[in-house]
Formats: structure tokens, C-alpha cells, sequence
């Protein structure tokens, strides 16, 4: 890549940092201002009973500096934040504390008993705790807006859009969730690293993101959905392309390994919480759950534990169509706006090249099948292999396209846009790989709809490229661009706005 085009590339990553971090002052600008502003709903949580565990004491009582800080930043413990310092400070000590996973409350620990350790008789070891939550997700946030930037430059081949989507990342509805205790950031960053690495090329380093982000969020395991379509492309490349079906069978082991791998995190911290829970217990103390034949801890916590508290109201139940009455309109309102952005940005893709989405990526827009090797078909192969496989595709394509041409290889910020073989003279934004992408998004929003909490769906799609991907084609369209514009900032700056108002002080927000 030249130079020419390098340095405006970089010169945009470095306008999305500022973006990012402008955008993560102004949230916590805003909890200190309406903290100071509102008296907050529920006032408990400053409340910091003993460990029940020997294994965790108590830090020992110091006498701190700055109570008054201290007492602030405890303060801003709301919601699933007082449980995550909570697992922190104490371990998974309850049942229900297993709905959390590990990596939020490690990183914490982490942070709080190296940087921040001197902190802890200036403000208390609680806030201190706090504090290292709030730095690992804004940090986090700040990069997972990087590599927000570097997949969408990859992946629309528009750097106009690229950094459209990316501000409209920056400063998305769920904003208040990205700048509180809360694994949304985590998430985010390496969903969107594994991502990268994987069109990069690097898959197995995709593996271990994306395995990570298993430990952040339960539905980071869709990730290897993004594995299952790579090995899926390379496999028709080893049988069609290349005539070695033994290659294909090495391409399915690995894949199915790279999957499993994802998977084995979330598994096996099931299977801590199982021996946690019902190991060593006698039938009359063993919890139901533990005599499943799949004895899966989070399922049942789900169904069991999960509510949202609204005032006096107690509204339990996630399951299919189990949120459907009428007394849960207002959530459904509260949830239509990304639910309806999810929806037009499917249909968008479904409707602009239905032959690929259909057909998965294996054929052209035309109807013809995939002439050369697939834009996930990204790993190297051996010397002899790659000759072999670049004499059939020249054999095919008039040595139009080449196995060379269509492998992406990014070093840094310079990178070769992906996928070739696409016509230009189609939207940049319909690349092939956009497939894999759009049904995550549709699986996740599907299943806020019909199966969660559907007030949830704001937060819980906030880290779907596409959402900001088709977003960002409408800000950029002649003649109508002003007024989707306006909508969609209008809508973003309105949640941001009232997500920090009540979030902050502990009145229910998505």
C-alpha cells in the first residue's frame, strides 16, 4: 500500500481514538452530573457486607484519605456493576452470581492489586475495585473502536464509511454500558479483534480473541460462527479448486477444532460452577439443575434468577415468546429502534445481492459459482500447495483473478482490500464476507426479540458491525443523507442522554 494512502488512513484511526475517548468523557461527564443532579432510586449501593468465603477477606480496614471519593465512586455502583465488584471482591459466593462471567471481575483483580493498589488507602479497596472497572472498559472501548475502524476499512472498501460507521460506534445508544461496569466493552473489543485477526489472516490468533470474548459475554461462542464459515469456504476450495479431498478433511478437523476452542471457556466454567455447586452435596442439598442429563448452570440461573426490577413490579421469564403481553408494550417500544435498524440493515444486504447471501458466498451476483478462492479462505497454504492452486484458478479466470490477488494481507494499517472477485460497479459495502456478519446479526436479534428480555436488545446488539455499516450508508446518500442523519443522531444523542440518567441512578435502562 502507498504511502499516499497509508497516511490518510492512519491520520482517520487517529480522529477515531479522539472520537473514542471524547465520547467515553462525555458519558462519565454525564453520570457525575446527573449523580449530583438526582437522588438515585435505590441507595444500597454503598452497602459492603463481609465475604462469605475465608478464601476472600476483607481487605483490611485502612483509614482512607478521601472517604468522600471513595463514597462516590462506591455510589456508582448500579446495577449488574454491584455484582461484578462484588465477584471481584469475593468470588462467586451465591447461585445466581454465576449469570456473570469470569473475565469483567479477573480484569479487575487484575488492575486492582498492581496499578491501583496504592489507591486503596486513599479511596478504599471497594472504590479501588470500581475504579478498575471503570478504566478496563473505557480502555477497552477506545480500542474496540480501532478495530471497529480497521474491520469496516476492510470490509466496505469506503473509508468515507468506514469512519462514519465508526463515529456512529463511538457514540451508539447503549453508550452508558461501554462506560460502566459492565462487559459490554470487553465484548466489543474482542469480538472485533478476533474478527480482524480472521480476515487477516491470523485465525488461530481469531481463535483465542474470540475464545476470550466467550469469557466476557455467553454469546461471544456465536464467534465460531465466523470460524464455521471460514473452514466451510476452504473446504469447497480443497474439493473444487484444488481436487484434494483429503485436504478438505484436514480443513474440517482444523476448523471443528478452532470452534471447539472458542466453546471450551464458557464449558468450562459451567463445570467450575458445576463442582462449586453439586460436588461433595447430598441429595437432599443438590440443586435441581444438577441432576440434568446436561447439567447447564447458566440455563437455569436464566430461568430462574433472571428479572428486571420495576418498582414493585417483578417481571421474570426468558423464554420463547414469554415476554409477549401487553403489559410489556413499552419495552417493545423502548427496543423498537435497534430491532427496527437490524431488521432494514438484513434486508438491505438480502435485497441488494440475494444470490451470495442465499448461497452463502459461493455464488457471484450473477448466479455463477464462485470462479476462485473464498475471501475466508485466508490462511496460508504450503509453497506446493499455493502454486497448484494459483495454476487452477488461472486455468479458470484468464488470470484475472489469482489466488495471490484474493488473499488480503495486512500488515498494520496497510492493507489489500478484500475480496476482488466483487464488482465494483456494486455498492463497496456488498462485500462476501458482509454474509457471516449479517446472520450473527440476525440470530442476535432474533433471539432479543422472541426469545429475552427484548428492553435488552439495545445493549445487546450495540457491538453488530452491520447496524452501523447500513447506518452509515444512509448518512452518505445523496438527497436523503440529511434527514436519515438526522434521525439516527437524533436517536443516539436521546439514549445516550436518558441511558445516563436512569442507568446512573439506578431507575431501569434497557
Amino acid at each position: 500500500m502507498s504511502k499516499t494512502l497509508e497516511s490518510p488512513r492512519n491520520h482517520q484511526t487517529l480522529k477515531i481514538i479522539k472520537s473514542a475517548i471524547t465520547s467515553r468523557l462525555l458519558l462519565l461527564s454525564l453520570i457525575l452530573l446527573w449523580r449530583t443532579l438526582i437522588d438515585p432510586y435505590d441507595t444500597s449501593s454503598p452497602l459492603d457486607p463481609d465475604c462469605l468465603s475465608t478464601d476472600h477477606q476483607q481487605q483490611e480496614r485502612h483509614v482512607i484519605q478521601f472517604p468522600r471519593i471513595g463514597s462516590a465512586i462506591e455510589d456508582s455502583i448500579v446495577w449488574d456493576s454491584v455484582y461484578f465488584v462484588r465477584i471481584a471482591q469475593c468470588g462467586y459466593e451465591y447461585e445466581q452470581t454465576y449469570a456473570f462471567l469470569p473475565l469483567l471481575p479477573a480484569c479487575v483483580v487484575l488492575l486492582s492489586r498492581t496499578v491501583l493498589v496504592p489507591l486503596v488507602s486513599v479511596i478504599g479497596h471497594r472504590a479501588v475495585l470500581a475504579l478498575a472497572g471503570y478504566l478496563v472498559n473505557n480502555v477497552a472501548f477506545v480500542l474496540a473502536a480501532v478495530y471497529f475502524y480497521r474491520v469496516s476499512v476492510i470490509i466496505l472498501k469506503d473509508p468515507e464509511a468506514a469512519f462514519q460507521a465508526s463515529i456512529l460506534f463511538c457514540f451508539n445508544p447503549a453508550s452508558i454500558f461501554y462506560s460502566s461496569i459492565y462487559t459490554e466493552s470487553l465484548y466489543a473489543l474482542l469480538s472485533l479483534g478476533g474478527l480482524y485477526h480472521l480476515i487477516s489472516g491470523a485465525s488461530n490468533v481469531a481463535v483465542l480473541w474470540f475464545a476470550l470474548s466467550g469469557c466476557a459475554r455467553s454469546n461471544g461462542v456465536l464467534n465460531a460462527g465466523y470460524l464455521c464459515f471460514q473452514t466451510m469456504h476452504q473446504a469447497y476450495d480443497a474439493v473444487f479448486l484444488q481436487k484434494r479431498a483429503h485436504l478438505a478433511v484436514k480443513v474440517l478437523i482444523v476448523g471443528a477444532l478452532r470452534c471447539i476452542c472458542v466453546f471450551i471457556p464458557f464449558i468450562a466454567f459451567q463445570a467450575y460452577g458445576y463442582y462449586n455447586i453439586c460436588h461433595g452435596h447430598s441429595l437432599d442439598e443438590t440443586r435441581p439443575w444438577c441432576e440434568a442429563k446436561i447439567p447447564l448452570l447458566y440455563s437455569y440461573i436464566q430461568s430462574h434468577y433472571w428479572y428486571v426490577h420495576l418498582g414493585l413490579w417483578i417481571l421474570w421469564g426468558v423464554g420463547f415468546l414469554r415476554y409477549f403481553q401487553l403489559k410489556q408494550l413499552p419495552n417493545f417500544l423502548v427496543a423498537s429502534p435497534i430491532l427496527s435498524l437490524a431488521v432494514c440493515s438484513v434486508l438491505h444486504y438480502v435485497r441488494s445481492q440475494p444470490e451470495i447471501f442465499f448461497s452463502l458466498g459461493f455464488r457471484a451476483s450473477n448466479g455463477e459459482k464462485r470462479p476462485t478462492a473464498s475471501p475466508l479462505s485466508l490462511d496460508r497454504v504450503p509453497e506446493s500447495n499455493s502454486s497448484h492452486l494459483k495454476e487452477k484458478s488461472s486455468a479458470k479466470m484468464q488470470d484475472k483473478y489469482t489466488v495471490r490477488q484474493r488473499k488480503q494481507r495486512i500488515k498494520g494499517d496497510n492493507y489489500v482490500l478484500l475480496d476482488e472477485y466483487d464488482s465494483l460497479e456494486k455498492p463497496r459495502y456488498l462485500s462476501t464476507f458482509i454474509v457471516p456478519c449479517t446472520l450473527h446479526l440476525l440470530f442476535m436479534a432474533a433471539t432479543a426479540f422472541f426469545v429475552m428480555h427484548v428492553q435488552v436488545s439495545t445493549r445487546f446488539l450495540s457491538a453488530s458491525p452491520p447496524l452501523y455499516w447500513f447506518a452509515s450508508r444512509l448518512l452518505i446518500s445523496p438527497g436523503t443523507g440529511k434527514r436519515w442523519g438526522y434521525m439516527i443522531w437524533t436517536y443516539s444523542t436521546a439514549y445516550i442522554l436518558l441511558g445516563s440518567l436512569l442507568f446512573s441512578n439506578f431507575y431501569p435502562f434497557t
